[in-house]
């Protein structure tokens, strides 16, 4: 088995999939160093089947992509035309829409938005936001729930641009702290939360990873007494801030000190499920 084909078919599905190395080592049961050494081709000289069988359960691709397929294509140099779109609208100021802003409308648009994210369809995602954006915007001026609404189109627009790995990284950066921007005019704990989460994952992704982690172990302390009252999405929302945080703790590598630390994250979150 040419072990060197093997680490570059994992390392091209990682980065396809929205994973850092340490995402990858951390759903593993790794350090990223070992990550480093795997898509290298230096683990071992015929890796394990029981390790390329999780690796693509975890990549969410059959085994046989791992051992058989060419090696894959290097990464696109530049952004699909529809996510393009969407990046240079971040940049524009947004439109007035032509007509009065309908709320139950606008969630509706947004709820299909998040259904085709669901479903992969990132394309046609990156196609309808533009001007959900642009109406969100005009609903916002109006009321807190606009802004709630604005929030969320942009925690969906952060997610979607760090799905491009470093193409898509600084704009969804933007959208991120948009999206928290948003969060904060309406006062919304939950969106705050949410929004946080997109911030902590945007600091992940510049390799600030302990700022990351403290960022997000600090945003849920503080939110943690409302979001407690939020029911089941402000709970969801305070777990996922004490998962990022053990993302975060674990980006620099295997230690005591680092999982000690991800356990106690992983604990709290425990605790909220």
């Amino acid at each position: 088995m040419d072990t060197g084909r093997v680490g570059r078919r994992i390392a091209y599905w990682r980065e396809h999939r929205g994973l850092t190395q340490a995402d990858f080592g951390r759903l593993m049961g790794q350090s990223r160093r070992w990550v480093q050494d795997l898509e290298g081709g230096q683990r071992q000289t015929d890796p394990r089947l029981s390790v390329l069988q999780r690796a693509a359960e975890i990549l969410r691709i059959p085994l046989e992509r791992l051992v058989t397929d060419p090696a894959p294509t290097p990464a696109p140099a530049s952004l699909p035309a529809d996510v393009a779109s969407l990046v240079d609208a971040l940049h524009r100021p947004p439109q007035r829409p032509h007509t009065a802003v309908h709320l139950p409308d606008l969630w509706r648009r947004l709820a299909f938005c998040c259904q085709a994210w669901s479903a992969c369809h990132y394309t046609a995602v990156a196609r309808d936001l533009p001007v959900v954006l642009a109406d969100a915007h005009a609903a916002a001026a109006e009321s807190a729930e606009g802004s709630v609404l604005l929030s969320r189109a942009y925690q969906l627009t952060a997610s979607l641009l760090f799905k491009y790995g470093q193409l898509g990284r600084t704009p969804g950066v933007l959208a991120a702290e948009r999206a928290l921007a948003a969060a904060e005019t309406a006062g919304d704990p939950v969106a705050i939360g949410a929004s946080a989460r997109r911030v902590a994952r945007g600091l992940i992704h510049q390799q600030r990873h302990a700022t990351a982690a403290a960022y997000a172990k600090t945003t849920a302390i503080e939110l943690r007494p409302d979001l407690e009252q939020g029911g089941s999405v402000g709970l969801s929302t305070l777990g996922m801030l004490y998962l990022v945080a053990a993302v975060g703790v674990t980006g620099t590598g295997r230690s005591p000190a680092s999982v000690a630390e991800a356990t106690n994250r992983l604990g709290e979150a425990a605790e909220v499920a």
